[in-house]
C-alpha cells in the first residue's frame, strides 16, 4: 500500500529516530546499514575514525560480530582509539533536527489517546532530545555514554535496542499496556526496521531503505529536502480523529 488513507487508529505508535524523527546526512548514507549518528560522530572525531567505521559495518554485515552489543562495543574501541571526547557528542546532539511535520504528527496522535514510544539502535543523548521535544511516552536507545570531569570517555551503557531487539522491545512495552501488537503501528526508515515493521499491524516506510520497503504496509517518497511527517498523519486521517 503507498500513500491510501486508511481506517485504523494504533493504540500504540513505535517510531525510528535517525532518518524518521530526526533529520539524516543523505552524503553519509551509503546504504551498508541504516544511516545514523554513529557514523556523523565517527566523521566529527576524523577521518580516520570515520575510515575504520565503514570497515566495522562491512565486518556486521558478513556476519562477524556475536550481535549488536559485539558491534557497539567494536565501534566505541574504534573512538576511543581516535580520541572520542564530551563535546563531540554535544555537537551530534545540538546540531541534531527534527523532520518537518514531527511535532504536529505527535501531537496529532497523542490527541488520539494512544501511546508514543521510541527504539533506536542509537546514541542516548539525541533520544533525550527528541523524546524531551516531542513528549514522547518511553524511549529506548543503545548507547549511554558516561565522560570525566574532563570531557573522557570514562564509562558505557549498551543496550540491544536494534534489528530483531527492537521487536523485543516493542513486545514488552505492548505486554505492558495489555496491547496486541497488531494494535500496534511502526513508522521507520532503515534496513534495521525490518523485524519490528514485520511484527505490528501496520507498518510505515518512510523514505525509507528499500529492504523497509518491501515489508512495510504504507510506503512514503518525497524526496530529499521535501520530508514531511504530515504526511503520515494526513494517511492515518488523524485530522479526522482530533478538533486540533
Amino acid at each position: 500500500m503507498s500513500n491510501s488513507k486508511i481506517n485504523f487508529i494504533p493504540k500504540i505508535w513505535f517510531f525510528d529516530m535517525e532518518g524518521t524523527l530526526l533529520q539524516k546526512d543523505f552524503a553519509l548514507d551509503n546504504g551498508k546499514v541504516a544511516p545514523s549518528a554513529w557514523t556523523v560522530l565517527a566523521k566529527l572525531i576524523s577521518e580516520e575514525c570515520y575510515l575504520e567505521e565503514e570497515l566495522s559495518k562491512d565486518r556486521w554485515n558478513a556476519g562477524e560480530y556475536n550481535g549488536y552489543l559485539d558491534w557497539m562495543k567494536d565501534t566505541i574501541r574504534i573512538q576511543q582509539e581516535h580520541g572520542i571526547k564530551k563535546w563531540h557528542v554535544d555537537e551530534i546532539v545540538k546540531s541534531a533536527k527534527l523532520h518537518t511535520g514531527a511535532h504536529e504528527l505527535i501531537t496529532l496522535i497523542k490527541a488520539t489517546n494512544a501511546k508514543v514510544v521510541l527504539i533506536s539502535g542509537g546514541i542516548k543523548a539525541l533520544a533525550d532530545k527528541v523524546q524531551r521535544e516531542l513528549k514522547i511516552d518511553h524511549a529506548f536507545s543503545a548507547c549511554e555514554y558516561f565522560f570525566d570531569d574532563c570531557g573522557n570517555l570514562d564509562f558505557y551503557n549498551l543496550l540491544p535496542t536494534d534489528n530483531e531487539g527492537k521487536a523485543s522491545f516493542m513486545q514488552q512495552i505492548a505486554k505492558e499496556y495489555g496491547v496486541s501488537p497488531f494494535e500496534c503501528a511502526f513508522v521507520g526508515d532503515g534496513k534495521n526496521d525490518v523485524t519490528l515493521a514485520k511484527s505490528v499491524g501496520i507498518s510505515v516506510a518512510f523514505n525509507a531503505q528499500k529492504e523497509l520497503e518491501s515489508v512495510a504496509s504504507i510506503v512514503i517518497n518525497q524526496g530529499e529536502g521535501r520530508e514531511d511527517l504530515s504526511k503520515v498523519a494526513q494517511i492515518f486521517q488523524l485530522y479526522k480523529q482530533t478538533c486540533l
